[in-house]
């Protein structure tokens, strides 16, 4: 079902976006944060999580990459570096141009690359809004633990995220039968959740389900969209996944979520 933006205008309906942007690299081996900009503009999004950011590396000319994709959007840029070594950072962030504070950022346990995650509060038509961006790692053990932190009282667990619509996008490196999502399942809304139906990576062709956004009950998920166009499967390795958000302002912990019929039950394993 193609998502139309007239949509996400009707009973609070909130447009959010996860992006790994691969350092804004695209298959033609160019750095581009201005092509990475407008394969998000395309989709008109409220929210947008990113992964995989360089802000002043060398690699990349320099340039803050989270800064300059927000400028073309002219959205606000909260980063937080995962990695940061003298003046070059590497890491994730939250762009809106809804009214934003940061919450929390701080690092994740880790295993080889530094892994971190970013929580940001949005406000959107009077409602606040819990929006938590991360990278997972590599390692099975290491994401189980990283998402064992997350769905801790510091973070998905608190008071602040159970009373208010919350959600938890990025890229997770485990599909939706893996122990790190049936986690981060648990901790948000104590029942299976849905996930798209549809795999993001690689860009060129996709096979594999490793971008996420999880929701609480406070906060239903009407419809995903995996954005295949040719020029999001040039500008990363990624392609981006969208969802529409319907912000529930009371809604009894445990209750069910709508379930998107491009969607299908989460099955974990150990």
């Amino acid at each position: 079902m193609q998502i139309t933006s007239t949509e996400s205008s009707r009973r609070n309906r909130l447009r959010v976006l996860t992006y790994n942007v691969h350092s804004c690299r695209g298959r033609d081996r160019r750095h581009d944060p201005a092509r990475i900009a407008e394969v998000i503009a395309a989709t008109n999004p409220q929210v947008i999580a990113l992964q995989e950011l360089d802000v002043g590396r060398m690699r990349t000319g320099g340039v803050d990459q989270a800064h300059m994709i927000a400028e073309h959007l002219r959205m606000m840029s909260h980063f937080h570096p995962a990695l940061h070594v003298e003046e070059e950072k590497y890491g994730d962030a939250i762009l809106t141009a809804l009214p934003s504070r940061v919450i929390r950022a701080a690092a994740l346990p880790s295993v080889g690359e530094p892994r971190g995650a970013i929580w940001v509060e949005v406000e959107y038509l009077g409602v606040k809004v819990q929006v938590v961006n991360t990278h997972f790692g590599l390692w099975r053990r290491e994401r189980m633990l990283q998402a064992r932190t997350l769905a801790g009282e510091d973070w998905l667990g608190s008071a602040k995220c159970r009373a208010t619509p919350s959600l938890l996008a990025g890229d997770f490196n485990a599909g939706p039968r893996s122990r790190s999502y049936a986690i981060l399942a648990e901790g948000l809304s104590k029942r299976a959740l849905t996930v798209p139906a549809r795999p993001t990576f690689p860009a060129r062709f996709p096979m594999l389900r490793l971008d996420h956004i999880f929701a609480n009950p406070r906060a239903r998920i009407i419809d995903y969209e995996v954005i295949d166009t040719p020029l999001a499967r040039q500008a990363s390795d990624h392609l981006p996944l969208l969802a529409v958000v319907e912000l529930v302002r009371d809604q009894q912990e445990g209750a069910p979520q709508t379930v998107p019929h491009n969607a299908e039950t989460l099955i974990t394993h150990d």
